[in-house]
């Protein structure tokens, strides 16, 4: 299954990550992807996301056009400022030396007007130690990044939250409670080119090039 393009609406919606930076201790890029496609999968399947709950409407207007999402980072005061607004967060453990990662998911909504405290937050040039591979050995969920991009930080965790949300959305209710039970844990993969070549996955991300990527690319893939 690949994510399709629909039209956008006439004001786009996007739902907004944000990463918690930690300047003395920053978090490794592998963990802050995990956390991302974690806290989306998580905002997804809360009951207040479900039909008759609080987030339902937001979400499914959301829902029928791009799965745009856009990451902006913050710390100190910032970063305690936004956990105010209607969300989920996770927080994955750092490997080694490196910082936790901590990623927030916002209920969707029209990219502006942004609430005051989203709206000051930087958007572009998201980065962050692309140090070592993932320590999810044992997560249900496995996401795959195509050989070969560039992309920020920002960027991969926008994907890999793309590709954990089409996995939700297209497996089963068993698994979905399996994955429930896993508290939505990933692991995110870079697969050589000959891996990725030789393997077709049960969801494929393909991005529209609106950003960083120069026109439509298949960029994630998720299996489990």
């Amino acid at each position: 299954m690949s994510e399709q393009i629909p039209d956008d609406h006439d004001i786009p919606w996007a739902m907004q990550l944000v990463v918690h930076r930690d300047r003395q201790s920053p978090a490794r890029q592998v963990d802050v992807a995990e956390a991302a496609a974690r806290a989306v999968v998580g905002l997804l399947a809360d009951p207040r996301s479900a039909p008759n709950g609080p987030w339902y409407p937001a979400v499914k207007y959301w829902r029928d056009a791009r799965i745009r999402k856009l990451v902006r980072r913050a710390d100190g005061k910032r970063w305690a400022d936004v956990q105010e607004l209607p969300g989920v967060t996770v927080t994955q453990a750092g490997a080694g030396e490196s910082g936790d990662a901590a990623v927030r998911a916002f209920v969707p909504g029209p990219v502006k007007p942004l609430p005051k405290e989203l709206n000051k937050l930087q958007v572009s040039g998201t980065s962050f130690p692309d140090d070592g591979v993932s320590h999810s050995n044992d997560a249900m969920v496995t996401v795959e990044v195509r050989p070969g991009l560039e992309m920020t930080s920002g960027k991969l965790a926008a994907q890999c939250a793309h590709a954990a949300q089409l996995a939700w959305e297209t497996m089963s209710d068993a698994d979905q409670e399996r994955w429930r039970e896993d508290e939505f844990r990933v692991r995110v993969d870079h697969p050589s080119q000959d891996e990725w070549a030789a393997v077709t996955r049960p969801v494929a991300v393909i991005d529209a090039g609106l950003t960083e990527l120069d026109g439509p690319t298949e960029t994630t893939r998720a299996w489990w």
